[in-house]
């Protein structure tokens, strides 16, 4: 056993350290540009498509790096913390091939799993509607049978990956009567043709550079045996277990992002002078630079926490909520600190500050509310705990 964890643990240092590389010098010296002026960074995609990271997560039998939940984690962590808007595009990504390994039938997970881990097919998760978000049961987008195919009307909105990928694990309602609501749901494999139409890009505050649209279904065809598992009325549940997984992804981008702006305070404390000492000797900011990096320690333990549960395949929607809730909000507070510590080049396109104080405010709201998380955390608090 301990053989084995050496093993992987090298395994683990050597993804790492390749991932360390690419992103200084492949990423690092174009982010600037490439954030603010909101392009797609097709060139890094295809780099990270030549590096099997589209198949992080997915098993080696179908091709991919069958890493575990917690190495996954932290090449995210890494990735966020040079260029948030990057992790995102793998994990809407690996959130419908996690969907597919856990719930698919043989043959689905024969076909898709290999050209997900490649990066041929690339998308995500089409949930949110406009009058649907946290309540997912509220979609309104229908699939009617229609012989061997679906057809399918609706809209969805605020999905990562539909401009520049061509795949979506799609939740529609094959039910609309049906009671409870959440029986009437299921998950189809949504390749792009005809009917699938990507209406507009949706223009952010922050979480720039990656295609995040609004898109129109107007009688689309689904083949049947696109049904993910081949059975209707499961698609919600499996759509949560592919939630606890995006969740962790997202508490990791939180702390990649408040490590990095603790990182660039630290370094900028000790050469920016005021009163004749370096402010880091000033104790207004050690207080803040105390505060941030326990911030981030504390956030990283969670999220290696809620990883080892999911590996364990045990249900871990608390687990997963408080690294979410933690993490996330970790990174709003270590963003204006930061900027408080910079000063007036905190808030210059200059640094890299005014980003993270842009990215940071997403990560609260996507993949569930910090809000919800803490709903979820007290339920499972206390069905966990019984009087």
């Amino acid at each position: 056993m301990s053989d084995n964890f050496d093993q992987n643990n090298e395994q683990e240092n050597l993804i790492l350290d390749m991932i360390d590389r690419f992103l200084e010098t492949e990423v690092s010296p174009f982010v600037q540009k490439l954030e603010h002026h909101d392009v797609y960074p097709s060139e890094i995609v295809e780099k990270m498509k030549e590096m099997g990271l589209f198949g992080c997560i997915i098993s080696e039998e179908y091709g991919g790096l069958g890493l575990s939940t917690s190495s996954y984690a932290k090449i995210v962590e890494r990735i966020a913390r040079t260029w948030m808007s990057l992790s995102g595009i793998i994990n809407s990504h690996l959130i419908m091939a996690s969907a597919v390994q856990r719930h698919g039938t043989p043959e689905q997970k024969a076909y898709f799993l290999p050209r997900f881990a490649t990066g041929e097919l690339r998308g995500g998760i089409g949930l949110t509607e406009p009058d649907a978000g946290t309540d997912l049961q509220a979609i309104r987008t229908v699939a009617k049978r229609d012989g061997d195919h679906y057809v399918v009307n609706g809209a969805k909105t605020w999905i990562t990956n539909s401009m520049y990928g061509n795949c979506i694990a799609l939740l529609v309602k094959t039910d609309p009567t049906a009671n409870p609501r959440h029986k009437g749901m299921s998950l189809l494999l949504a390749e792009k043709g005809q009917g699938f139409k990507v209406v507009r890009k949706l223009e952010k505050l922050g979480y720039r550079g990656i295609d995040t649209c609004e898109l129109v279904f107007e009688d689309y065809r689904v083949p049947v045996d696109r049904l993910i598992g081949g059975v209707e009325g499961v698609g919600l549940k499996q759509v949560l277990s592919g939630l606890e997984l995006g969740r962790i992804n997202v508490a990791a981008r939180g702390v990649g992002v408040a490590r990095a702006a603790l990182e660039e305070s630290v370094a900028y404390a000790q050469v920016r002078k005021t009163f004749g000492k370096p402010i880091c000797e000033h104790q207004a900011i050690q207080l803040m630079l105390g505060e941030m990096a326990t911030r981030v320690e504390a956030s990283r333990l969670l999220v290696e926490s809620a990883a080892r549960a999911f590996d364990r395949g045990e249900r871990c929607d608390m687990e997963a909520g408080m690294a979410k809730y933690f993490a996330t909000e970790a990174a709003v507070r270590n963003s204006m600190d930061a900027m408080r510590v910079h000063g007036g080049y905190g808030y210059s396109k200059e640094y890299n500050i005014e980003r993270y104080y842009r990215d940071a405010p997403l990560l609260t709201i996507g993949e569930g509310t910090n809000e919800l998380q803490r709903i979820i955390i007290a339920k499972q608090l206390i069905e966990r705990n019984p009087a």
